[in-house]
């Protein structure tokens, strides 16, 4: 069957429709049923077995040094999984059994498909609950030899490098999911296009893989495959079952047991066969980023870096031969795959490492030694602990220098384009646009159509991005309600926010990054408590206002401006507002405060004319009283929005929108 992928392929499009139409539900027997059909919060008890260690929560940067700040962990209980959230992380352990009893309630949704959701991140993991614990009580704590093994070698490792080489060592082991690694070494990774690395994957079971047969070359068939099944299966304890590790591993188990049997599979029905295996053990696999990115370049690798490779070597067959011989297939790999990703990377991220590929050719000739080098000195530190540190010196220098080129990738202008996230419909076409261009075997009529095409989704982004928007997310679930009002005009943006807290900067910086807006021109905070990470609004802004902490506010009639985009102050006594996006004019009224100051400057309207307000829309960020009605309808304002839900039991007035206790508003 493998010799032809037909078959693979046509079972993986079956598997693949299948998965696609199942949808993530809960089990009868879910945490979920104690919320008897609502959202909670519901006290509840859970009992059950932690499936990893507490990891820490985004807030946890808020913590104070030395202190134990926020975590989160994954619990397994008889009937389903239920996220448990800690306000300060507790000494827990992957396996161990525990009770706990808390608030339990529905993760809260994304308000907007730019943001990151803790309900869409859970369902993928098969949680549809989160339970903030109050009581813990630990129940058992059973051997987990597989998991005391993953932090001993980290640990090790960290305390003989330091956290940066040490966890980058480890991490070429274990993968980075089960190695903490500085936010910062992650950060540069990613930038430079170079998260394979330290993410668990084909390539470090491929090093693995070919180590152990080349010292088994002269044993039997039934000796080397043992070699390798032994190899595999420490390589998929080691680093957890992942997908991008089950996908390595069950492409490299059928690859070695047709190449020992003297039979030889085509990849791409290897690769088929085994994602269909994937899909077909668990469908919600298929949500999973990890999964498409490491299908979608191993699909790359397997369809076009070898006709790169060639394509590349007639470019370059007028170069004087020598050194110049590995530059084709150095650069096919990393081009191949990093093509076959790049609607993945739009999708999902709206960035582009616009080095990759010049980084990934520099990083090549390290990879390889260091993936070797950490998995024999991971023996090392289990088995002589001592002498650990003393053979780690050549490897760590290579472990510096491979740092030191993600930093200085990620240090370069426009290391990472913020192209913004395209509308499903355009990555689509630009897929299609894609495979034209790179799948061996099209003739140069279809490569043409196909460039006009992918030239053709590139306008039309680009035209979408440039246009002015007005965009209100509102948040007021499990708290005060949380305010961003994002303008956007002519590719550049601004921003006003009611909470200065971490939470509302990170959700600005997801809110940027998907719309391709690299810095907000300024950033207007409303919150009158200082937040606890001014560098963070600094990083999204080139300027910030802020009104916490003692700070001076702007004064009425000042105005905080850049071209196309400005917002000034009505009046000292409230955060009345007059914003102004390229011709529109909105007045924002954050509190019930800031409206009567504003309907105090106004003059009655003359009977049967209209107000001097009526072309301005208004924002809310209040629920309006009827009074506040009235005073609105005198006024004439053509748009009124609202954040949170509308009055109970009474239909809008024409012109006026609510965001719903979670939601957003937009205007063109």
């Amino acid at each position: 069957m493998l010799r032809s992928p037909l078959l693979p392929l046509l079972l993986l499009l079956v598997v693949l429709v299948q998965a696609q139409l199942r949808p993530l539900q809960p089990a009868a027997g879910d945490p979920l049923r104690l919320l008897d059909g609502g959202d909670g919060p519901q006290l509840a008890i859970l009992t059950g077995h932690l499936l990893s260690d507490p990891v820490a929560s985004a807030a946890s940067e808020a913590a104070p040094a030395g202190q134990a700040g926020p975590c989160r962990v994954l619990l397994q209980t008889a009937g389903g999984r239920s996220e448990l959230s800690f306000g300060t992380c507790p000494a827990l352990r992957e396996g161990w059994g525990v009770r706990v009893s808390g608030q339990l309630r529905r993760p809260r949704p994304a308000p907007h498909p730019l943001l990151a959701g803790p309900a869409e991140r859970l369902a993928r993991q098969g949680s549809w609950t989160r339970l903030s614990v109050e009581q813990l009580e630990v129940l058992r704590r059973p051997a987990t030899p597989i998991a005391d093994l993953r932090r001993s070698i980290a640990a090790r490792f960290v305390a003989a490098a330091g956290p940066e080489r040490g966890g980058l060592l480890a991490a070429l082991v274990l993968g980075s999911a089960v190695v903490p690694l500085p936010a910062e070494l992650r950060a540069d990774f990613r930038v430079a296009g170079l998260s394979h690395a330290l993410a668990a994957s084909g390539f470090h079971l491929s090093v693995l893989l070919g180590a152990v047969l080349a010292l088994g070359r002269g044993l039997g068939r039934w000796a080397r495959l043992a070699l390798g099944g032994g190899a595999m299966a420490l390589f998929l304890l080691l680093a957890g079952a992942q997908p991008s590790v089950v996908r390595a591993v069950l492409m490299g188990a059928i690859a070695l047991v047709l190449l020992e049997s003297g039979r030889r599979g085509r990849p791409l029905g290897i690769l088929g066969l085994s994602l269909a295996a994937m899909l077909l053990l668990r469908p919600a696999w298929l949500h999973d980023v990890g999964f498409q990115l490491s299908a979608a370049a191993t699909a790359g690798l397997v369809l076009t870096a070898r006709p790169l490779e060639q394509a590349l070597a007639e470019r370059l067959g007028g170069r004087p031969p020598g050194w110049w011989a590995w530059l084709a297939p150095a650069l096919a790999v990393p081009l191949a795959a990093s093509l076959w990703t790049l609607p993945l990377q739009l999708l999902h991220f709206g960035v582009v490492p616009l080095y990759a590929v010049p980084a990934n050719l520099l990083a090549a000739p390290l990879l390889t030694p260091l993936t070797l080098g950490a998995m024999a000195l991971a023996l090392v530190a289990v088995l002589v602990p001592p002498l650990l540190a003393p053979l780690l010196g050549p490897l760590g220098w290579l472990a510096a220098l491979l740092l030191q080129l993600a930093h200085v990738v990620a240090g370069l202008p426009l290391a990472q384009w913020q192209s913004g996230r395209p509308l499903p419909l355009l990555v689509l076409l630009f897929t299609l646009a894609l495979l034209g261009l790179v799948l061996p075997g099209l003739d140069r009529r279809w490569r043409r159509w196909a460039a006009g095409l992918g030239l053709g989704v590139l306008v039309l982004h680009l035209v979408l991005l440039g246009g002015d928007q007005l965009l209100l997310v509102h948040q007021g679930e499990g708290g005060p309600g949380r305010d961003l009002l994002l303008a956007r005009h002519r590719g550049r943006a601004a921003l006003v926010s009611s909470r200065a807290d971490g939470f509302s900067c990170r959700q600005a910086g997801q809110l940027a990054q998907g719309l391709g807006v690299a810095r907000f021109d300024w950033a207007l905070l409303l919150d009158p408590v200082a937040g606890a990470d001014p560098a963070c609004w600094s990083r999204q802004a080139a300027r910030v206002v802020a009104y916490g902490d003692g700070a001076v506010p702007l004064a009425a009639g000042q105005r905080l401006a850049s071209r196309g985009l400005a917002v000034q102050a009505l009046a000292m006594d409230s955060h009345a507002l007059r914003l102004q996006l390229g011709h529109q004019r909105w007045l924002l009224l954050p509190d019930r405060q800031s409206l009567a100051s504003w309907r105090s400057g106004q003059p009655a309207p003359a009977a049967g004319a209209a107000s001097g307000s009526a072309a301005e829309s208004v924002w809310l960020g209040f629920r309006p009283r009827p009074a506040d009605h009235r005073v609105l309808l005198v006024h004439g304002p053509r748009q009124v929005w609202l954040s949170g839900p509308g009055p109970a039991g009474a239909p809008l007035p024409p012109g006026w929108r609510a965001s719903g206790a979670s939601g957003v508003l937009t205007a063109p």
